[in-house]
């Protein structure tokens, strides 16, 4: 992909961003990822009220002194994102799709992870295979997710979404199996998806109660609206020709009867990305 394309889609969806976000600051977010640890930084001589859990008995030993540690925060974090791209992201509200918003949301975590100097990691799950971005942050970070979507086929050139993407055939057992995998490791793990193509409930009812993982579902009235079918225009599902698709989404009764424990909405029709801020404080 030419870089300057790169470029001019990354601009518009900053531009996006902030317009969207009604100008929260993006250093809103800065202290809710927990770091790695504490790094030592210096010693200090101990004065009365310190800590004394702190206290260098070595020190003490050689110089007849009492000194304390001081540490700093060791931050380094970093974080996944898993973003679902399974058929039914692909649906939305007033002419922008979930895919869409979180895309935004995502573009959003590069560039907070920019400014503090951590680093983001997103993993696209088409619904049969799992593609991975390269470990980057900030613009550079947005840039290599821009061209990974390209690659892929979910937006063109113009950085506008394929509303006709197919994904390729694959393993689902494999597919799940990666996605699992995912949340095993020792890292802050943001999930947006719609769920309903993602994982079986019970097991992800288990894998969303681990304190490391933040799991977003997003939703548009449609997804909440009483039982009905609609169709969408697009490709078959084999990919060879156009036609209608019918979809069937799940009904308000259904999504009330199986809440998916620890996960946070967030509404197309509202201003998702500054309910997304709020939660994460």
């Amino acid at each position: 992909m030419n870089t300057k394309e790169v470029h001019k889609i990354v601009a518009g969806i900053k531009t996006s961003l902030f317009k969207n976000s009604n100008s929260f600051s993006i250093g809103m977010l800065k202290s809710h990822f927990k770091g790695t640890g504490l790094k030592f930084k210096e010693h200090q001589v101990y004065t009365h009220g310190d800590d004394v859990r702190f206290i260098d008995w070595k020190m003490l030993a050689k110089t007849n002194t009492p000194y304390v540690k001081t540490f700093e925060e060791e931050r380094n974090v970093e974080i996944t994102i898993i973003l679902d791209c399974s058929r039914g992201m692909f649906m939305g509200y007033e002419g922008k799709s979930k895919v869409e918003a979180a895309i935004e949301v995502v573009s959003l975590l590069y560039l907070l992870s920019g400014m503090t100097k951590d680093f983001v990691q997103t993993v696209i799950c088409t619904g049969t295979k799992i593609i991975r971005v390269q470990k980057k942050n900030g613009d550079a970070g947005i840039v290599a997710f821009v061209n990974c979507l390209k690659s892929e086929g979910i937006i063109n050139d113009e950085g506008r979404i394929n509303y006709s993407y197919i994904s390729e055939a694959g393993s689902r057992e494999e597919y799940e199996q990666q996605i699992v995998r995912e949340f095993y490791r020792k890292r802050e793990l943001v999930i947006l998806s719609d769920f309903y193509d993602f994982l079986e409930v019970e097991s992800l009812r288990k894998l969303v109660s681990r304190k490391h993982v933040h799991a977003f579902r997003l939703l548009t009235p449609l997804d909440y609206a009483e039982n009905f079918k609609y169709s969408i225009k697009g490709e078959s599902f084999d990919g060879k020709k156009s036609g209608v698709v019918d979809v069937k989404l799940l009904s308000k009764d259904i999504l009330s009867k199986n809440p998916i424990l620890r996960v946070k909405d967030l509404f197309l029709e509202k201003r998702y990305l500054e309910d997304f801020v709020k939660e994460m404080l």
